[in-house]
């Protein structure tokens, strides 16, 4: 339990950092362009890669599962063995569907490694690689939920206050 904890902390600490470069290059980016009239053609290209790893990063690690798009009206309406059925269903769907895109992921992330941004000369492999990252993901947090719902967790009844 507390390596799972120490990865979450890792991974939070991760994101983070990404967040704190992607701000930092955005605020070069608007002070050399318009503070200085001098734009610098790096941080436009810096701040697509760092938004994509910061999207993708935080999708795959940081946002927990109760915190993606649910229907929470059918799943507050359902009972316990229709809920672990949807929720075995949906884990099945999602989780099964990156099992099999995950090699196709990786050999295209792998073949872009030929090519190179233009103008910082970073490897696509690198600048796509939170793609290979999330599908992983995917599928482990889909098996560790199904394996929950077999289990009979995480079936309770959710309120949830906009």
């Amino acid at each position: 339990m507390k390596l799972l904890r120490y990865s979450q902390v890792a991974a939070r600490a991760l994101g983070g950092g990404l967040f704190l470069a992607l701000f930092v290059v955005f605020i070069l980016q608007v002070t050399a362009r318009f503070g200085f009239n001098k734009p610098m053609p790096w941080t436009d290209e810096a701040a697509v890669v760092l938004y994509v790893w910061v999207i993708l990063w935080s999708a795959a690690t940081i946002v927990p599962e109760r915190e993606h798009v649910v229907f929470d009206l059918l799943w507050n309406m359902a009972g316990q063995r229709t809920r672990m059925a949807m929720r075995i269903a949906g884990n099945l769907m999602v989780g099964g569907l990156a099992a099999v895109a995950v090699p196709a992921t990786w050999d295209y992330v792998h073949f872009m490694q030929r090519e190179s941004t233009p103008v910082l000369g970073v490897s696509f492999m690198w600048v796509f690689m939170p793609f290979v990252i999330l599908m992983a993901a995917l599928v482990l947090r889909s098996a560790w939920a199904i394996w929950g719902a077999v289990r009979g967790q995480g079936l309770q009844t959710e309120l949830h206050l906009s």
